[in-house]
């Protein structure tokens, strides 16, 4: 009875969120997991978790029907990229699909960043852009007069990706605050970590551990500026420091295309793997280990049948849906 009360009050409550602030995000650019209120990201939670059984229908929905979204992507990119294909068309949108544009649209001629944007803003009604640039995101909404969702620019943030991970957070664990976390791996150049937690600043409570090598740590102005948000970060250099009532482990890759040395890649690059011994000895029973992919070898492939490991069907399935969300609330259509 108090299970079926507790489901009840969540209901009322995400249905009471949704109406509150079902006008919020129309027309507006998802740049930064900054600029959200909790209100706004439990409305984006509960929207894609409404919009989660389209999946499995036979036909896709009408809800974008007549909308046109742009993908502009100059990094390479598998999930972001075809997560976003998906909710498009899940949804009845077009597509214009563009990827590797520094190779094979007109920026290969010199065509500028603002340029592209404002010759496809001409034909879509939301442009995707991931870029290699920080702070590029920005440069593109302010001269789009269509939404703007940054896919990943640089070093900085990759909001949706955070938004789809805290979606995967609260459907394992059941909340948002109070939540234990180790973010382990490239902390210096993830930008996923990054947004992660300033989605997590904004609920009480939240502890995250930051497990790197000390070349690899978190630049110490971020470090200084994420912790005035709120949540209490602890930088930790050992496994033997991993806290064993973690909710979640969230691994990362060192990523190599942010080294300009790569023998300094190699150095570090697998100074930090999820094994099934490292599971043993400092994993609870519950907690759910992530990655925002792709991994190369810093988790070894015998923990995918681990029944706490989300990242590679869980955490990327909910992408689709919490990207059908942001879609659909941008554009304004009720689901």
């Amino acid at each position: 009875m108090l299970k079926l009360f507790s489901c009840l009050l969540d209901y009322l409550m995400s249905k009471k969120i949704i109406e509150k602030n079902s006008h919020n995000l129309i027309g507006k650019d998802i740049i930064s997991l900054d600029q959200f209120s909790p209100e706004e990201i439990k409305e984006i939670l509960y929207t894609a978790k409404k919009l989660k059984p389209l999946r499995d229908l036979a036909k896709p929905s009408k809800i974008l029907s007549g909308k046109i979204i742009s993908l502009l992507f100059y990094e390479p990119s598998t999930r972001t990229f075809s997560s976003f294909t998906s909710a498009a068309q899940q949804l009845g949108a077009g597509i214009i699909p563009i990827q590797n544009a520094a190779s094979s649209s007109s920026v290969i001629k010199g065509e500028s960043l603002k340029d592209t944007i404002l010759t496809l803003e001409c034909f879509s009604d939301i442009i995707v852009l991931r870029h290699p640039e920080n702070g590029s995101a920005n440069e593109a909404a302010a001269v789009a007069d269509i939404p703007i969702i940054n896919a990943g620019d640089g070093t900085n943030e990759h909001p949706t990706q955070t938004l789809l991970d805290m979606y995967t957070i609260f459907e394992e664990t059941g909340r948002l605050t109070n939540l234990t976390g180790v973010c382990a791996g490239d902390m210096l150049n993830g930008r996923t970590v990054k947004s992660l937690i300033k989605g997590l600043s904004l609920f009480k409570g939240n502890t995250v551990y930051l497990l790197s090598s000390e070349k690899l740590r978190i630049a110490r102005r971020e470090l200084h500026a994420l912790s005035a948000s709120g949540i209490k970060l602890i930088e930790i250099s050992t496994e033997e420091e991993i806290p064993k009532n973690a909710d979640f482990w969230y691994w990362t890759r060192v990523q190599k295309e942010r080294f300009t040395n790569l023998k300094e890649y190699k150095k570090h690059k697998n100074t930090l793997v999820l094994t099934p011994r490292l599971i043993e000895n400092y994993a609870g029973k519950k907690t759910i280990f992530m990655h925002p992919l792709p991994r190369v070898d810093e988790i070894d492939v015998s923990v995918d049948n681990d029944p706490r490991a989300v990242y590679m069907h869980k955490q990327m399935r909910n992408g689709v849906y919490v990207r059908m969300a942001l879609l659909a609330l941008v554009t304004g259509k009720k689901v």
